[in-house]
Order: C-alpha cells, then sequence, then structure tokens
C-alpha cells in the first residue's frame, strides 16, 4: 500500500469522525428548542373494592361506599423532536393536573381535591393515529373528612385531611386532527396517608377513563434518532443510587395479647445504596442495601406495667434494637425527569415485631443529572403500611 493511499484513509477516517461529533454536539438538550404544550381533560367513573369495613358499611351512616368519579384537567408538554430525549422517547409528555374526586359520600369521606404530576408514552403504535400508552400520576388529596369522634369506633378509611394519590392507566389514542388527541382506558387509584396517622385503612377505586387533549403547537415532522444515538442510549451500563429519606410514623402494639395505639408519632430516617443496572433507555434492574432506625421498632418488650391507653409508655430500647438491615431487588422505568422504582425486600436484620418481608414503591424526580428528589413508600408482606421514603438522592 502506498503512501498516499494510506494518507488518503486516514484522511477519510478523521474526516467522518469529525463529521460524527459534529453531528452528536449539535443534537439539542431536551429542553432546547421548541417544546410541544397541550392542555386537557379527563373523566374517571369507577368502582370502589371493599377493601375495609368502612367502606364496606360499618360506619356512622351504615352506607356501602361502591362508586368514585373524578374529574380532572391537565397541562403537559413533549420535548422537542429534534431533541435527544425527543429522539429518544417520542410521544412522551409529562406535566401537572387538578382533580376532583366524589365518592357520592360526602359527610363520610368529603370531596377531596387532588394535586398530582404525571408522565405517559407509547407503549405500541398501530398507526400514526392510534397507539397503546400508559400513564401515571403521583401527588396529594386534600380536602378528605373524617369523624374524630367516630374512629375508636368504625376506625375509619382515612384519618388526616391530606393523603397519597397514586394513579396508573393503560389508555389508547386516537388523534382525531393534528391539534386533538382522544384517549380511553382503564385505571386504578390508591389514597393513602402513609401510616403517618391511624386509621389507615385506605380508599382505592378501579375503573375507566376517558380523556380529550388540546396540542397548542403540534409537529409535523417526527425525525428519527440515528443508529448510533439508539445504540449508545442502549447501552448496557451500572450506575450507584444514594438515597437518604425521612418520615414519621404512627405504631400499634400488643400489650397482653391486647392491641394497643401509641399516641404521638415516631420518626424513622433511612439509607439506601443500589448498584443498578441499565438494561436500555428504559428499563434498569439491580439490588439494594436498606438500612432503616425507626424509632417505633422493637417496643414491645419495653412496655412500662400497668400504662395503657393514651398513658402508655415505653422505656427507650438501645439503638441496635430498633435498626433494621435488609437485601432488596429493584426493578426501575427510567425516563427523561422522573424514574418509578419498585422494590422487593427482606431485612435479615430486623426489630421484634416488625415484618422481614418488605416492599417499595418510589418516584425520583431529577433536579439535575445526578441528583433527585424521593417520594416513596413502603409496605409490609403487600398490606401493612410502615413508613414513607422522603428524601434527596444522588447518582454517580
Amino acid at each position: 500500500m502506498n503512501n498516499n493511499k494510506v494518507l488518503r484513509i486516514i484522511f477519510t477516517t478523521v474526516i467522518s469522525l469529525v463529521i460524527c461529533t459534529a453531528k452528536s454536539d449539535t443534537i439539542p438538550s431536551a429542553l432546547a428548542g421548541q417544546l410541544q404544550w397541550r392542555a386537557g381533560f379527563s373523566l374517571s367513573p369507577s368502582y370502589v373494592p371493599g377493601t375495609n369495613d368502612f367502606i364496606k358499611g360499618i360506619n356512622s351512616e351504615h352506607k356501602t361506599i361502591h362508586s368514585n368519579l373524578s374529574g380532572s384537567i391537565n397541562f403537559d408538554f413533549s420535548f422537542n423532536p429534534e431533541s435527544r430525549d425527543g429522539l429518544l422517547y417520542p410521544g412522551l409528555y409529562q406535566g401537572a393536573g387538578i382533580g376532583v374526586n366524589t365518592f357520592f359520600a360526602n359527610t363520610l369521606l368529603g370531596t377531596p381535591v387532588s394535586l398530582f404530576l404525571y408522565q405517559g408514552a407509547p407503549i405500541v403504535h398501530f398507526s400514526r393515529n392510534l397507539w397503546l400508552g400508559y400513564e401515571w400520576e403521583f401527588g396529594a388529596a386534600m380536602g378528605w373528612k373524617y369523624d374524630k369522634e367516630s374512629i375508636p369506633t368504625y376506625h375509619a378509611a382515612v384519618s388526616t385531611s391530606v393523603t397519597a394519590h397514586i394513579r396508573a392507566a393503560f389508555k389508547m389514542h386516537y388523534r382525531l386532527s393534528e391539534n386533538i388527541v382522544m384517549s380511553a382506558g382503564v385505571t386504578a387509584i390508591h389514597f393513602s396517608n402513609g401510616n403517618t396517622s391511624w386509621p389507615n385503612k385506605g380508599v382505592n377505586s378501579m375503573g375507566a377513563i376517558l380523556s380529550l387533549a388540546y396540542i397548542f403547537n403540534p409537529y409535523h415532522d417526527n425525525p428519527h434518532p440515528s443508529a448510533e444515538l439508539k445504540e449508545d442510549a442502549d447501552k448496557g451500563k451500572w450506575f450507584y443510587d444514594i438515597t437518604a429519606y425521612g418520615a414519621w410514623r404512627k405504631r400499634a402494639v400488643n400489650v397482653n395479647d391486647m392491641p394497643q395505639m401509641c399516641p404521638g408519632h415516631f420518626g424513622v430516617a433511612g439509607l439506601q445504596f443500589s448498584p443498578t443496572r441499565k438494561l436500555n433507555r428504559w428499563v434498569a434492574v439491580g439490588p439494594s442495601l436498606d438500612i432503616q432506625f425507626d424509632e417505633s421498632a422493637g417496643i414491645e418488650p419495653y412496655w412500662v406495667q400497668w400504662t395503657t391507653g393514651e398513658d402508655i409508655k415505653f422505656y427507650r430500647p438501645p439503638f441496635g434494637k430498633q435498626l433494621s438491615a435488609g437485601i432488596s431487588a429493584h426493578a426501575e422505568l427510567t425516563m427523561p425527569i422522573f424514574a418509578v422504582n419498585a422494590g422487593l425486600g427482606y431485612d435479615f436484620i430486623c426489630p421484634a415485631g416488625n415484618q422481614r418481608f418488605y416492599q417499595s414503591l418510589a418516584l425520583k424526580t431529577f433536579i439535575t443529572r445526578n441528583l433527585y428528589l424521593n417520594v416513596g413508600y413502603r409496605l409490609g408482606n403487600f398490606k401493612s403500611p410502615q413508613n414513607l421514603m422522603l428524601g434527596i438522592g444522588v447518582r454517580l
């Protein structure tokens, strides 16, 4: 091979690398360029399953609560389709909404108003105008009504005026025009105070959802990501999440085989270290080491004899008796801005009276590329509320 041919090969290779680098450098960031904005509303008639005695009719009005109707107004945006996230997550949208819920039992539950964040995306396209997608909501429902005087007798479904609002939906979307999209599907919603007060029976509903959205500035072109961009986004790699959180909770204990509700609230603090493997641009999985201190854990053996009711007292257990440590397996939906994380775990160090098998569900909201806010909820044995997980984390 002569020198001129070698020089031509080197020159061609260098130019190709420069062009590829220039192309990747010119891809705008997620919030660069014109975002697509839309507004809409949803209506959801639902069935309320009888998951607790209060819902079944053991309440001050002896009324069975079996239906729910909710409506919401939503405002969201999609990324510029020429941006990196717009190319990699076509059709993704996220925003905020306000909704009203009625259970047709205003004197028992009130008419709570929800403020929430949400995100949705297509799962599969059947045509340009028809696709199946998912959507989740996470927020707070305010304005619950409950009778403090009747709680000892009827064990109300809620005992705080504010609860968490968690909804998931699967919807078929149909584009009626360039500006209007209609959707219909199935949805489920859960209201709970996260064991910050007692009783905490919670309220659930499942049913249909109908939505209509108006797009203010529809995009007419839908660029496709390059093979190199998709390959880079789907490349498997490890990342490491460290999350610190805190909360407050209520605790019920058994004293002489009699259930007792401890007065006041107890503090909770936790730390998670999660090495996580990204499988592709959407899904990541991995283990987690979970350490949690619960001020209310392990107190039953330290009961002060002859104290009961509102005057029940306990000696403070040693620090190690209130510390738990567990290993959990996690799966995470990793999308721009938000990540939804679900975990199943087992405490190998467990305070007396606690359940070893636990579950968690958390929403991570990224305020920078590596820093996120964590809002989560931890259960025992899929049914026993433990505590909220309100904190901050870093992704390395």
